[in-house]
């Protein structure tokens, strides 16, 4: 008998820790990540996430959108945070919610973009287009609309008189197909492009200048971290990560060019992570 109650207070006891654990598990709130398909936001959002999921123990949802409801989701506190946030590009998407988030800075500083073509196209500025417009066959290839550098292309057709050219709307994976089929074929092709982006790695390429800094100048350009109002008080540990998330453009392109050799974003992530421990150490600390 006395073995009997013995087994029971095992079986009890032994309940009462996976119930523990259970319970400890579901105070750990999930964390949801606005961000945009692009190779890059592909990259850094999955970083994040592994770093949530794998590191801190919550549950991690990406929620992928384009430019202009990806600020209006977390200024409405739908989506915890974005680490996708390009400025100056984005400068008018922010301004508009300024007030309903919390900016809480660079996680990369030193991003570029603007019109870019391959370098076997012999010019070298954006002043030189319009003269050579048959041979891009009056095309600026572009990305999703709404996105900041399709607001600044727009106003480079306008200021830099360029018009013979349409600026056409597609995706980041429209806009690389475009780009690597003419490359293949030694075609002209003018793409808008940034860095960093794996595309560089593959191709031979330049930006065209931009005499009158539309596209702004290297040391302008920053990506930011913004998360809603109420995550600080709410789950202070990721938004001490958030705050503290910062990397470099080589660091980005590790993951991106992982992602295009075939690894899925999220186990390259993973990846990355588990390599640069001493940086992801620095996120938590």
């Amino acid at each position: 008998m006395r073995k009997k109650y013995v087994f029971s207070a095992f079986v009890w006891a032994l309940a009462l820790c996976f119930l523990t654990a259970g319970s400890a598990f579901a105070d750990k709130k999930k964390v949801e990540i606005a961000y945009v398909e692009w190779s890059s936001e592909v990259a850094s959002s999955n970083v994040v996430k592994a770093v949530l999921q794998e590191k801190m123990g919550y549950k991690c949802e990406l929620t992928a959108v384009s430019v202009g409801p990806m600020y209006v989701a977390v200024a409405a506190g739908d989506v915890d945070g974005m680490v996708a946030s390009w400025q100056p590009l984005q400068k008018a998407n922010l301004d508009k919610v300024a007030s309903k988030l919390d900016d809480l800075g660079p996680n990369m500083e030193g991003v570029l973009s603007g019109l870019v073509v391959p370098d076997y196209v012999t010019i070298n500025s954006i002043e030189e287009m319009n003269a050579n417009a048959d041979k891009f066959d009056g095309k600026i290839i572009g990305i999703d609309p709404g996105a900041g550098i399709m607001q600044k292309s727009e106003i480079v057709i306008k200021d830099y008189g360029l018009s013979k050219f349409k600026l056409m709307e597609s995706t980041g994976a429209m806009m690389v197909a475009a780009l690597k089929d003419a490359i293949r074929q030694k075609k002209w092709v003018v793409v808008t492009g940034w860095t960093p982006h794996w595309k560089w790695g593959v191709w031979k390429l330049k930006y065209l200048k931009d005499p009158k800094a539309i596209y702004g100048k290297v040391s302008d350009g920053f990506i930011k971290t913004l998360v809603r109002k109420g995550l600080k008080k709410d789950m202070p540990d990721v938004y001490k990560f958030l705050d503290n998330f910062k990397w470099t453009g080589d660091e980005m392109a590790a993951v991106m060019v992982a992602i295009k050799d075939g690894m899925k974003p999220y186990d390259a992530a993973k990846k990355w992570i588990s390599e640069n421990g001493a940086k992801v150490d620095g996120w938590l600390k």
